[in-house]
């Protein structure tokens, strides 16, 4: 155990003490899977091993650091609140998308609906369930859904993006309480869209396939503010990408994002299907994977994993 306020003792820019850090915080990755378990409310989750784990560090230059299950195909689940929040603002801009969802945190579980039903007519923030699906009912005015796998893969740097049908069935089946919620939006009289159209293009978008190094590239393209450095082409205006980074770092972790920006300091979204992807601005995009959550749905070894290298590396973003 280490505290924040502690300092590294080598040259934190050395490539080799960096390879040193990523290779900690793989292992301690793999060991802290022990500690949680897969998710099992959406039966298809339930099927992932708990002692996988992944890590990938993709930089601005290409090069690329991969260690374990970096290649394995999971769903996205609610990381996709960033690429529909990415595809609002882009094609909706700042003052619509925010004239229907607040911008505050809930600090309520994703799935609740307490604050919805009691406190607010709108959802507080986008990454929590209400939210986003209050964003994909605006969206589905304009957009179906290949136009929003488009920009997913583009918003990912990932062509191999596609539906997983499995959990998008899994998904639609058991999703009662994500039908409570838009249903609760349509009763207040927010809600932008459908319900039914709306639900649907939620699941599906809870439902692509990535892996790690597809959330290292969302993670990129976030960390060099919503421009493709590899292609130079720009997918969202950074004024856009700067919002997200800010909802990511106060929302992204569900109701652990408080402890999260103490411990590890770096704008993330996290999965209920194992993923967490993380941006360090001008630097680096951080993919990983490991199905074993704890109790607030968030990945054991991604956490740890990140606060390793947050720590050593310095790469909070009040360091």
């Amino acid at each position: 155990m280490f505290f924040t306020y502690e300092q590294p003792d080598f040259d934190i820019n050395d490539p080799k003490e960096i390879l040193r850090v990523l290779e900690e915080a793989y292992h301690n990755g793999c060991e802290n899977c022990r500690a949680g378990k897969v998710a099992d409310y959406i039966p298809e989750l339930a099927k992932a091993d708990p002692d996988d784990f992944g890590l990938c560090v993709r930089s601005m230059s290409g090069e690329t650091a991969s260690f374990g299950e970096t290649e394995k195909r999971f769903s996205i689940q609610s990381i996709s609140k960033v690429i529909n929040l990415a595809a609002a603002l882009k094609f909706l801009g700042f003052r619509e998308t925010f004239s229907h969802v607040m911008m505050e945190p809930s600090g309520d579980a994703f799935n609740s609906i307490l604050k919805l039903d009691m406190t607010s007519d709108l959802p507080f923030n986008p990454m929590i369930n209400a939210g986003a699906i209050q964003v994909m009912s605006m969206l589905s005015n304009i957009m179906g859904f290949d136009e929003l796998l488009e920009f997913a893969r583009a918003f990912c740097m990932d062509e191999g993006i596609v539906l997983n049908e499995a959990v998008y069935r899994s998904e639609a089946e058991t999703g009662d309480r994500n039908r409570a919620i838009v249903y609760l939006l349509q009763s207040k009289g927010v809600l932008q869209g459908d319900p039914a159209v709306t639900l649907d293009l939620y699941f599906k978008m809870c439902s692509l396939n990535v892996n790690a190094k597809t959330l290292a590239n969302m993670g990129l393209m976030i960390a060099n503010k919503g421009q493709n450095p590899f292609t130079g082409e720009h997918i969202i205006h950074p004024g856009y990408m700067r919002t997200i980074q800010s909802l990511m770092f106060t929302c992204g972790l569900y109701d652990e994002s408080g402890e999260y920006g103490v411990r590890v300091g770096i704008p993330s979204k996290s999965g209920v299907g194992g993923g967490i992807a993380a941006a360090v601005s001008g630097r680096w995009g951080i993919g990983t994977y490991g199905p074993a959550l704890n109790k607030k749905g968030n990945s054991c070894g991604g956490i740890a994993a990140l606060e390793h290298l947050s720590h050593l590396l310095q790469l909070n973003v009040f360091d």
